[in-house]
């Protein structure tokens, strides 16, 4: 199992402990991933810690069950470009599905990754958010070989699809990506952003060997078991959340990969903050936190991209 085969599993235990997810749906989407019974119900005990309170029907009341309301519109909300779907060559031939957002004078390139659920309108949203505030983004749908996220009525479906994706897929389609982004904002300096099961993949991706990318933001995301930094040239900004444990786990590897490649880097830890905070759509959205990456975010990209 890879790290980011475990990543997906822990994640939807995890979204059980927190009471995000019945144990009945916990075992349905592990199920998906190909667990049997025996092994999803002790994943779920060992992150739930038996609690008698997670139950099929009662979420924990330490979480709130649905996306709490935003008493705002994300940070950069007001000034996003609508994305674009486009399609581009990748690799083998196959075509590439994307959300593309163009800044009117682009200063640099972000290629964003997504979570494990596909290509939201969250990330597409963020794609425009990016491109308001000076950067020209593209999301690559990692799902495009099996026609595109949107060909997933079950989300669940999506994510458990992604965990078969072998990683040199992912990084081939990323690296295709990057290419595209290139054509797209030549001469310009690229990054990359990633959240969750994505901030894993830009890890990932940085350990890949070298690449045009001159900086990384990676969310909350599990860095490679060995993972080596040392051919990248980015400059990366790794953003975490305090009381976000399960992935706080992987964070001494990742700075000290980090120190070895020897490029400047990074670590924000938001406080008072979980896993996957910055998705305004998710039952763990914590504004403050967010609006804090977004302009961290945004202060590494000017420094680094330009």
């Amino acid at each position: 199992m890879t790290t980011l085969q475990r990543y997906i599993a822990e994640e939807i235990a995890a979204d059980h402990a927190d009471g995000i997810l019945t144990r009945r749906e916990a075992l349905r989407r592990l199920a998906l991933l190909g667990f049997g019974i025996t092994a999803a119900g002790a994943l779920l005990a060992a992150c739930s810690g038996g609690d008698p309170r997670i139950t099929d029907s009662a979420p924990s009341p330490a979480t709130p069950s649905a996306p709490p309301t935003s008493p705002s519109a994300p940070h950069g909300s007001a000034t996003a470009v609508p994305p674009t779907a486009i399609t581009f060559g990748g690799p083998d031939g196959k075509q590439l599905q994307a959300a593309w957002a163009s800044a009117p004078q682009p200063r640099g390139g972000v290629l964003v990754i997504h979570e494990n659920k596909g290509l939201t309108d969250h990330i597409r949203s963020v794609t425009g958010r990016f491109a308001g505030a000076g950067y020209s983004a593209l999301a690559v749908d990692l799902l495009s070989a099996q026609g595109g996220t949107a060909a997933f009525t079950d989300p669940a479906a999506a994510t458990a699809e992604l965990s078969r994706i072998p990683q040199k897929q992912f990084v081939a389609d990323l690296r295709a990506g990057l290419d595209e982004l290139q054509r797209r904002v030549e001469g310009k300096k690229l990054g990359t952003t990633g959240f969750c099961f994505g901030g894993g993949l830009a890890w990932l991706l940085l350990a890949s060997g070298p690449s045009p990318l001159a900086a990384a933001t990676p969310f909350y995301g599990p860095f490679p078991d060995n993972g080596d930094l040392s051919a990248s040239k980015a400059a990366a900004l790794a953003v975490y959340a305090a009381a976000d444990i399960r992935v706080n786990a992987s964070r001494p590897a990742a700075e000290a990969a980090l120190v070895r490649a020897g490029n400047p880097y990074e670590i924000f830890i938001a406080p008072d903050a979980d896993h996957a905070f910055f998705n305004d759509t998710g039952p763990r959205y914590n504004a403050a936190a967010a609006t804090e990456a977004w302009r961290r975010v945004l202060d590494w990209y000017g420094t680094y991209l330009g």
